[in-house]
């Protein structure tokens, strides 16, 4: 049964460590100065790629269930996609807000925020089934994401461009090269010079990409949440939980599978897509006031659902919460 104790340990333990990180970047770069590009480089190229290879090689989860996790988490994402597309046309939006709003509800955080949420909401599964989460999330951030941030800059380039732009992406070759070390019981562990520096960048993801945030927030000036912004945190977090209910009951999905999904879908804003942002020279102030202002109403609409699911207002879906 969640208690309002369990519900502040999962504030205290989960929500309130990645705020405090983001607010380290940010006061470090209010003192240093740091150079945004090369931070963002280093997490594109370098620590995604790791942390994809790492975590999804080395998962236990059944070929089915993944196959399930990951069509029901492209659903969400395209759900999302469409709702802000027909949100911006109403608005009257450009194409550069349209894609800054498609990024800001597509791609949520299933990486720094939803796995140790999920792990600590939903001990043993939540974590497993949030890697797939995870690797599907990063294989439409490094694809669809790439194009609607590269397609919308200011050098205006042409749609082959932008697909070139896609298969530049380490991101892509990772997860490809999980799947492969996967199916082939990942025979990379035995060797130690490479397996372990693999580990150790990948275990570097959550804090340094927290810490880019922290610097990207510092050298712009988020505008208030209200407008295109609000409307993105409201698809982005009541949109994304709702559109998960309704598939779990369509699809039938059941119990803690289900639970796992809808708590997931409500997560905030990835960080990635606010580094992509920058690095295509995309809307980058829109995407990391997303980012920012969607952490911190995430902890609000967790609580919330976690709340609905113990009292049973989700018949469907049955949780297992300390």
């Amino acid at each position: 049964m969640v208690t309002s104790t369990g519900m502040l340990a999962i504030f205290i333990d989960v929500c309130l460590p990645l705020l405090l990180v983001i607010g380290i970047g940010w006061a470090l770069d209010r003192k240093f100065d740091f150079d945004l590009r090369s931070l963002v480089k280093l997490n594109i190229y370098l620590f995604v790629p790791a942390f994809i290879l790492v975590r999804v090689s080395t998962s236990t989860i059944s070929g089915s269930t993944a196959a399930m996790v990951v069509g029901f988490t492209l659903c969400i994402s395209l759900s999302m996609g469409v709702i802000s597309w027909l949100v911006s046309k109403l608005r009257g939006d450009d194409a550069i807000e349209r894609a800054g709003l498609q990024l800001g509800t597509m791609f949520y955080n299933s990486g720094n925020w939803g796995l140790p949420l999920l792990t600590l909401a939903f001990p043993g599964e939540g974590g497993v089934i949030q890697l797939f989460v995870l690797a599907t999330m990063n294989l439409s951030g490094f694809t669809a994401g790439v194009y609607l941030a590269n397609a919308t800059n200011e050098k205006k380039n042409t749609a082959l461009q932008n697909v070139i732009a896609i298969f530049k992406q380490p991101s892509v070759y990772a997860i490809a090269a999980a799947v492969a070390l996967r199916a082939m019981g990942n025979p990379l562990t035995e060797i130690e010079f490479i397996w372990l520096p693999l580990n150790h960048l990948s275990d570097a993801l959550i804090a340094f990409a927290l810490l880019t945030l922290g610097v990207q927030l510092s050298k712009t000036k988020p505008p208030k949440p209200v407008g295109r912004l609000g409307w993105a945190l409201g698809i982005r977090l009541l949109g994304g939980p709702l559109i998960a209910m309704l598939l779990t009951w369509v699809f039938g999905i059941e119990g803690i599978l289900a639970a796992i999904l809808i708590v997931g879908a409500a997560s905030p804003t990835a960080v990635n897509t606010a580094l992509l942002a920058y690095e295509f020279g995309s809307d980058s102030r829109f995407a990391a006031a997303t980012v920012y202002y969607s952490t911190l109403c995430a902890t609000l609409v967790v609580t919330l659902l976690l709340t609905l699911l113990n009292y049973g207002f989700i018949p469907w879906a049955i949780p297992t919460i300390p």
